[in-house]
């Protein structure tokens, strides 16, 4: 019985489990500033034919409510009227750390033409090539006027305005790896956090999410 129990649990770690269930909101909660003067304003969020969706204002982030470390998250998302800002944000933990808006995290940019780039948010991680991607080194930082921003590797692999986009993000202790349609976009080390919440930004744009996949994992896709 004890053999079977652990293969059971094995197995079920194993599994690809869906953050979002396509009919509600359920195991997600908002923080959006404005809603603190304004309670009855419209949802940043919510679900529409089966899509979670941003709608971009008032600004502010969609959390899980639970935590997660070591993890393969993908998602489909693509902008559906113009093209815009966005962002997947991973070990999320202190709200409003940054501007009073942005919960301190490190973000993989969605921004069209700049999906893949990391931005530090109270949170700090490491890329070869540092200096040429984030700039002079003087300047690094992760809040105010710092150089808080990590340029993805290369070229963007984003489709054209409307198309679906495929978004994968795997964060193993200090790792944060990023794919975005099948190219290596991103890959960090020392990541000054290894777990937190998730969350997805309402910043300008109507984004809709069609996939909200997250896998525990034992280590790195390869490139």
């Amino acid at each position: 019985m004890t053999v079977l129990l652990v293969l059971s649990i094995q197995s079920s770690f194993a599994q690809t489990k869906a953050l979002f269930n396509g009919k509600d909101l359920n195991g997600w909660h908002s923080d959006v500033p404005e809603k603190d003067k304004n309670p009855d304003i419209a949802p940043s969020f919510l679900v529409r034919n089966g899509m979670l969706v941003s709608l971009g204002t008032p600004g502010g982030h969609l959390i899980t409510d639970g935590v997660y470390q070591n993890y393969r998250l993908a998602i489909r998302y693509r902008f559906t009227s113009k093209p815009g800002n966005c962002g997947v944000l991973v070990h999320v933990s202190t709200p409003r750390a940054l501007y009073g808006m942005f919960p301190k995290s490190i973000e993989v940019q969605m921004m069209h033409e700049n999906a893949g780039d990391f931005w530090c948010i109270e949170e700090d991680i490491t890329v070869i090539d540092m200096e040429a991607r984030r700039g002079p080194k003087a300047n690094w930082g992760i809040n105010g006027d710092k150089l808080r921003r990590i340029k993805k590797l290369d070229a963007s692999q984003e489709k054209p305005l409307g198309e679906w986009n495929r978004m994968v993000i795997e964060c193993l202790d200090d790792q944060v790896k990023v794919w975005v349609n099948g190219t290596l976009a991103n890959f960090g080390t020392n990541s000054t956090a290894k777990s937190g919440q998730i969350a997805l930004q309402a910043e300008g744009a109507e984004v809709e999410f069609k996939e909200v996949f997250i896998q525990p994992i034992k280590k790195l896709s390869k490139d």
